[in-house]
């Protein structure tokens, strides 16, 4: 896979799949950049359990926090890294741990870690790096254009409800 460029369906097919999502590297502080991705991927409909083991059995936008992802009930579909590329190795072992596994390792803005990415493709998992999915839902869905942001994508399909406040799904290709 070429992790330089994502074509749109890849990347609108995993938002569309995934339902659970694990924040890596989730903070508390309304300023953090991952504590408003939190806030607009549940607003989307999507459950988000934040993962900080500073915070752990406390709650984040009233979700409860947990210090790692096997402490987590239940299954995840997607788990987003908010921590530094060197760190990307470790929580890629532990997400090829869990039982059953993610569908998708998602890296966020400027994390990159391509030999992580290769285990994690080995083992059947989607992989994205360096990318927002909080950018690319607004960007896929249309609404980043509300801010006058040229999104690249031009559609006059009725887009795909979805769950949430404002939200009008990711359009397929």
């Amino acid at each position: 896979m070429n992790h330089d460029s994502y074509d749109n369906s890849y990347i609108s097919g995993i938002l569309n799949s995934v339902k659970t999502i694990a924040v890596v590297g989730a903070s508390a502080n309304d300023v953090r950049p991952s504590y408003f991705v939190m806030k607009y991927l549940i607003a989307k409909g999507f459950t988000v359990f934040p993962v900080n083991p500073g915070q752990a059995g406390k709650e984040i936008l009233g979700q409860m926090t947990y210090a790692k992802l096997t402490d987590i009930p239940g299954a995840i579909d997607m788990v987003d890294i908010f921590r530094a590329s060197n760190a990307v190795p470790a929580i890629v072992d532990e997400a090829l741990a869990l039982d059953p596994l993610p569908k998708v390792i998602w890296m966020q803005l400027t994390v990159r870690n391509d030999e992580a990415a290769a285990r994690a493709e080995a083992a059947g998992l989607k992989v994205v790096m360096n990318r927002c999915p909080k950018i690319e839902y607004a960007r896929l869905a249309g609404e980043i254009g509300w801010n006058g942001v040229n999104s690249g994508v031009l559609s006059s399909k009725k887009p795909i409800m979805r769950a949430g406040f404002q939200s009008f799904g990711v359009r397929q290709k």
